[in-house]
């Protein structure tokens, strides 16, 4: 079976989008669950079409140019980029932090908020305008982001994964902005330092932020960019290659 998706936003119901002789299905990321499998050959996802997945051979992972997509309004900056402006929805401008002290503005349909800022595993995020249109949400969020930073990348993230998060500078950087509303969030993750970056899909699952998914295994906690999975086929029988390990697993 290969990856093809991944489902985290929502506080349950994490998962792992695979293709099989059986059709599409998901499996579980909740906490607890049991993995075991080990990676095979990589290749492009193909695509969903009308529910049913379309299988690509192209080796080009996790999408070869032709079912690779770009969401041109991530580039706008208040300049549409389409044909005709489509974009007349009420949208959000906020700010995310992640541990210990990484800020991003960014904007989001009203609607899509909070998932949104968990869909990037956001640790407290604060809404600071409400627009009527993706048009000036994305004008205001070029404004700011000539200060702050608009995008924050995953090894950044899990860099700062089981750090203290430092209030007292988020607070000090978002007083001016004169919020609407905060988020506090908590992942359920009790990590008492950064897990291993690795690429595999086997171990005891201790949960989800954003797109990493973290299992426990041999006394090691591992952080999974999810992407990275994508397009690998899945073999039972879990892993075989060396792993890194933490020092933890060595007391």
């Amino acid at each position: 079976m290969q990856v093809i998706g991944y489902e985290t936003a929502a506080v349950e119901g994490q998962a792992c989008l695979v293709v099989d002789d059986d059709g599409v299905r998901m499996i579980s990321l909740a906490p607890g669950a049991e993995l075991d499998y080990g990676l095979g050959e990589r290749r492009c996802a193909g695509t969903m079409q009308g529910g049913h997945h379309v299988a690509c051979d192209a080796e080009r992972a996790p999408y070869c140019l032709d079912h690779a997509s770009t969401w041109v309004c991530a580039k706008c900056t208040g300049d549409c980029l389409k044909d005709e402006m489509d974009c007349y929805e009420e949208h959000a401008v906020y700010l995310a932090g992640f541990a210990p002290d990484t800020w991003k503005v960014g904007v989001t349909r009203s609607w899509r908020l909070e998932t949104r800022l968990r869909e990037q595993g956001a640790d407290r995020a604060a809404h600071i305008r409400t627009v009527d249109t993706g048009k000036r949400a994305r004008e205001i969020e070029a404004g700011i982001a000539e200060t702050v930073r608009d995008r924050v990348r995953v090894p950044r993230k899990i860099r700062g994964f089981g750090a203290p998060f430092d209030d007292a500078a988020w607070a000090d950087f978002v007083a001016p902005y004169d919020p609407i509303e905060t988020f506090d969030f908590d992942y359920g993750l009790d990590l008492a330092s950064a897990p291993v970056p690795e690429t595999l899909a086997s171990g005891t699952v201790r949960g989800t932020k954003g797109r990493v998914l973290l299992v426990d295994d041999a006394g090691t906690t591992y952080a999974v960019d999810m992407r990275d999975l994508v397009g690998y086929d899945l073999d039972a029988g879990g892993a075989t290659a060396d792993r890194q390990s933490s020092l933890a697993a060595f007391d």
